[in-house]
């Protein structure tokens, strides 16, 4: 990356972590500083006391607990922070959308409330079984090209009463309208691709999205 590249990218991450900062209201250096951790460490996170090992993470062991238990976060405007990013876009100058479910299985945590049974593929071939967990539905802005990496934009956690398909247009609606107000798209641009799999009712996505915003595809 030349000179230049390299002070740009520099100055955005350092102006979202100033952003991301500002969206923490409670707890907020101790929040900070986990977040750092999680992103820092090496390998998956297993317990919040083994990031306090970390070196981005200068307090005790206890300050994370007291983060998780009493920190707050202002979702919303942390929502605007990550759609007012530069997002990633086609050579057209298209947006694709990426929808889809991934689950935080909890499966020894039993008074943990609302957790619902997820479906999970086991190691056998064509096996698969339901875990006790808890399901967050991702919106996410897909790179282009062979690259696992993704802007993602929004995440919501599936209740036990919850229509799945509702609540995932109700995201996707509210994550249109938050790139529109950034201006990421106007009228005229190509419309934004959503990307989702064959278990989404794609009509009833369309009935929530003005048609001109986007194209339906199904994998």
């Amino acid at each position: 990356m030349h000179d230049t590249g390299r002070a740009g990218a520099v100055g955005e991450l350092s102006g979202f972590r100033e952003r991301f900062y500002e969206c923490l209201t409670s707890r907020a250096d101790a929040l900070f500083e986990l977040a750092d951790a999680v992103l820092c460490a090496e390998g998956p996170v297993i317990s919040l006391a083994e990031l306090s090992l970390v070196p981005e993470h200068r307090r005790g062991h206890g300050a994370g607990y007291d983060a998780v238990n009493h920190g707050r976060i202002e979702v919303d405007r942390l929502r605007i922070t990550l759609a007012g990013l530069p997002l990633p876009r086609a050579a057209n100058g298209r947006i694709a959308l990426a929808v889809d479910v991934s689950h935080w299985l909890r499966p020894d945590a039993a008074c943990s409330p609302q957790r619902l049974f997820c479906h999970t593929y086991a190691r056998g071939k064509g096996q698969a079984q339901m875990i006790p967990g808890w399901p967050y539905s991702f919106v996410a802005a897909l790179e282009t090209g062979r690259t696992s990496w993704t802007a993602l934009l929004d995440a919501v956690r599936l209740r036990p009463a919850d229509d799945a398909t509702a609540v995932t247009a109700t995201q996707l609606r509210e994550v249109v309208d938050r790139i529109i107000d950034a201006g990421h798209w106007r009228q005229g641009d190509p419309p934004i691709l959503i990307v989702a799999d064959a278990g989404y009712d794609v009509t009833r996505f369309g009935d929530c999205i003005p048609q001109e915003l986007w194209r339906r595809r199904r994998l």
